[in-house]
């Protein structure tokens, strides 16, 4: 939930994501197929409220981002959790529609990369609006949690991601994990697998395939 990356490729595209989490948290439930309003879901489950941060249905993904544009400072409760409106979208007929007329009064802020009938969209919530942004599905791309990681490290980001579709210029699902998981290595507070004085860590690595219209989802675990 707080990398994010988008490769376009000649059958679809690769979606993979890192969940950066306090490990006092209780550890996720793997991906497991649900069925929600009737459509098959598969996604890791966050026992604490039920939701998650990436799912995908037969016909599009739904992946989540703490923090809107910039950092916010957090309330001491919320009406209901982030994780539960990405199954709200990914099991509607119409995400986009489901959108525009849903109430996020209460809500965190957050980002959704929303991947869905070969479009990829960007929507943010900041507490005060709704906004959505249509992205070029043939370019590659990055985003980073503003909860986590300032405008300058996100910018720095995007440059090593950059960097490494030049040295990989159609790179194979392993690649792009290998990326995720070891980029920056020895920088345990910015580096694509985070460690933050064993509080903060990057937890799992989980990557949607689409090949053709058929979307598979990869899961590795990290927690320790």
């Amino acid at each position: 939930m707080c990398t994010v990356t988008y490769v376009p490729t000649r059958e679809g595209c690769i979606i993979t994501s890192n969940r950066d989490e306090k490990i006092t948290r209780e550890r996720a439930l793997p991906p497991t197929e649900y069925f929600i309003e009737g459509k098959k879901i598969i996604f890791p489950k966050d026992p604490k409220a039920g939701g998650t941060w990436i799912a995908h249905s037969e016909t599009k993904i739904v992946v989540l981002l703490n923090g809107a544009q910039e950092k916010h400072i957090p309330k001491s409760n919320y009406r209901k959790s982030r994780g539960l409106v990405v199954l709200e979208l990914i099991s509607t007929e119409n995400s986009l529609e489901y959108w525009k007329t849903s109430n996020l009064k209460d809500i965190e802020p957050f980002t959704i990369v929303l991947y869905e009938n070969n479009k990829l969209v960007q929507l943010r919530w900041n507490e005060v609006e709704k906004t959505e942004e249509v992205i070029d599905e043939k370019q590659f791309h990055i985003w980073s949690s503003s909860t986590l990681y300032s405008k300058e490290i996100r910018e720095q980001r995007k440059v090593w991601f950059t960097n490494f579709i030049k040295e990989n210029n159609n790179p194979t699902p392993e690649e792009i994990l290998y990326f995720h998981q070891f980029t920056e290595s020895e920088n345990k507070e910015f580096g694509l697998q985070i460690n933050r004085n064993t509080i903060l860590k990057t937890i799992s690595i989980t990557q949607c395939k689409v090949t053709n219209d058929k979307i598979e989802m990869d899961y590795l675990d990290l927690f320790e």
